[in-house]
């Protein structure tokens, strides 16, 4: 049996894993699910500081306070880049990382730089008008986004729409800086991207995923960009057969 600390991706907390984390349980695993600063339960302490090594020391804290060794540690999305910066930090405490429709990003790159010229204009504009300019709000939720929100009910959109909460924007804006001492195995989940496209990708160095150590290996689970919500017992048997 493993040890998962669970990570959420942007908007989201500790809670988007209930599911998942109940059939992790009921295969005799240990499950700890995480809420990063500003997110979830903890949307409280949100401040234009939270950033992205805030995020990564929540990660590191939840597996040393805990006393945590040989953890299968999983990034769902934005998430995934507090776990990167936690692998660097403490890769002996770890067996594997996963990221769940994630990526590390290489060195020096943002969250933000993802997007294209056009989509950071509106996203920045967002900030500016909807968020006291430095909280990114979250989707609309609403289902009408076929890719991202495949899969979901309609009662999975309404958990969204009322939980899910601004996202502090420094998390997105903070470049990615890591040592590379020490390499963990790696484990990349593809749902939104079908599994040969993303192999492609992979090899041709794609900045999305040119932050891996080496050729992580590659699982397919297809569904929209919240499995935990659209997939979960699939998402639990996954993550439970890299155990």
């Amino acid at each position: 049996m493993a040890t998962f600390v669970l990570v959420p991706g942007f908007w989201l907390g500790a809670w988007v894993w209930d599911a998942v984390g109940r059939e992790l349980r009921a295969g005799g695993h240990e499950v700890h699910p995480v809420t990063l600063t500003g997110l979830g339960d903890r949307a409280h302490l949100a401040t234009p500081e939270v950033d992205l090594d805030t995020h990564a020391a929540d990660v590191v804290n939840a597996i040393e306070y805990a006393g945590l060794e040989e953890v299968i540690l999983v990034g769902h999305s934005g998430g995934g880049l507090p776990v990167a910066l936690a692998a660097d930090r403490i890769p002996t405490r770890l067996s594997r990382v996963v990221y769940l429709d994630s990526a590390p990003l290489p060195d020096g790159m943002a969250q933000f730089d993802v997007n294209p010229p056009e989509a950071q204009e509106e996203i920045e504009k967002r900030v500016a008008t909807e968020g006291d300019g430095w909280r990114l709000p979250p989707p609309a939720f609403t289902g009408e986004d076929p890719v991202n929100q495949a899969g979901l009910s309609e009662a999975d959109l309404a958990l969204l729409r009322e939980r899910g909460v601004p996202q502090p924007f420094a998390t997105a804006r903070q470049p990615l800086r890591r040592d590379h001492h020490t390499s963990v195995p790696e484990t990349l989940v593809t749902c939104i991207f079908p599994e040969p496209q993303v192999r492609q990708m992979i090899a041709d160095r794609h900045p999305m995923f040119a932050g891996f150590d080496g050729p992580p290996q590659v699982v397919s689970l297809p569904t929209g960009h919240y499995p935990m919500l659209s997939r979960p017992a699939d998402t639990a048997r996954m993550l439970g057969s890299l155990a």
